[in-house]
């Protein structure tokens, strides 16, 4: 065997070998949230989708790989002029999505720097029917309007505009340091105020503190004045109810002694020693002058009489006699 005859065995196996890496060679297969776009015989033949897909290898190609995910892009510093003629350098970020992979491929040439253009001539529009102040204070009214006129803008691109922010405002230097002076004094006049406002509010509650104590010590002397008071009240009472029982066992006393005699039948003159009796206590008394009844005036000097006798006789003598 010769060696043409070895080359001629050879040359089919090579051949199948090479139409099996040709063919594995265009074997794709499409991940999620991609889209290729497909061309044939350089005019476009279709968009794959996810999934295995088989490209005819020579004819037709792969021209585009695009990403279907939300894509973030931070254009550069824009600088723009204010309705009051105020150059500020604005930085803008745009979050949009590729909706139709073929209108992105053959819409527009260099899609980003078409946005980045129309993102910049979009803002100095805006901006520019705004004074100084409005824009520093609007941009959720700023970035409302950028968005709804770069969507309709880029739809002839594939391109969904999500959202658009502005990143950071930058006025020049000296409206700077103005507004940072102002903020300083308007800083500085909230922090008097709440000095002020603390100052108030604590003289009004040491002023509240005071009068709740004045209240507390009113009510405090005014109960212990009605309790003195009830105190005294209830002495008195307790006082006047002694005396009174007191003269109503005396009464009672007395209307017994007078019943006792009375039921004894007394005669005149155990009546009239009695008599005696009661005028010689009240004599005791302080009483300085006393009316004797002449019934018992007798009856008085006769004691009297025997009083004297008895008290100059000796009374051995009495007795002899």
């Amino acid at each position: 065997m010769g060696f043409m005859d070895i080359i001629t065995k050879l040359i089919p196996v090579i051949v199948i070998i090479l139409i099996l890496l040709i063919l594995a060679s265009n074997i794709r297969v499409v991940q999620q949230s991609r889209a290729y776009v497909i061309e044939r015989l350089g005019a476009f033949q279709t968009v794959w989708g996810v999934g295995l897909h088989f490209k005819i290898p020579f004819i037709e190609q792969v021209v585009k790989n695009v990403s279907l995910k939300e894509q973030v892009v931070d254009f550069p510093p824009q600088p723009v002029i204010t309705k009051d003629n105020v150059t500020m350098q604005i930085d803008t970020v745009i979050y949009f999505q590729i909706t139709d992979p073929k209108l992105y491929t053959y819409g527009v040439e260099q899609p980003m720097s078409a946005i980045e253009n129309l993102t910049a001539t979009t803002l100095r529009n805006i901006i520019g029917d705004l004074e100084l102040d409005q824009s520093l204070t609007s941009r959720d009214h700023i970035n409302a309007q950028m968005r709804a006129i770069l969507d309709e803008a880029t739809d002839n691109w594939g391109i969904k505009v999500n959202r658009v922010e502005l990143k950071n405002i930058m006025p020049p230097r000296d409206i700077q340091e103005s507004m940072e002076k102002q903020m300083r004094a308007e800083r500085e006049r909230r922090e008097a105020i709440l000095q002020a406002e603390g100052q108030k509010q604590s003289q009004i509650l040491v002023a509240e503190g005071e009068k709740q104590s004045a209240i507390l010590r009113a009510d405090a002397a005014k109960q212990a004045a009605i309790l003195q008071a009830e105190g005294a009240k209830q002495a008195k009472i307790l006082e006047a109810e002694a005396e009174a029982e007191a003269i109503m066992k005396v009464q009672q006393a007395t209307a017994d002694a007078i019943k006792l005699i009375n039921e004894s039948d007394p005669g005149d003159g155990v009546i009239k020693i009695k008599a005696l009796e009661a005028f010689t206590a009240a004599a005791n008394g302080k009483a300085t002058k006393i009316i004797i009844p002449s019934e018992i005036q007798g009856l008085a000097g006769l004691a009297a009489s025997a009083k004297t006798i008895f008290d100059t006789e000796d009374p051995k003598t009495i007795s002899k006699q």
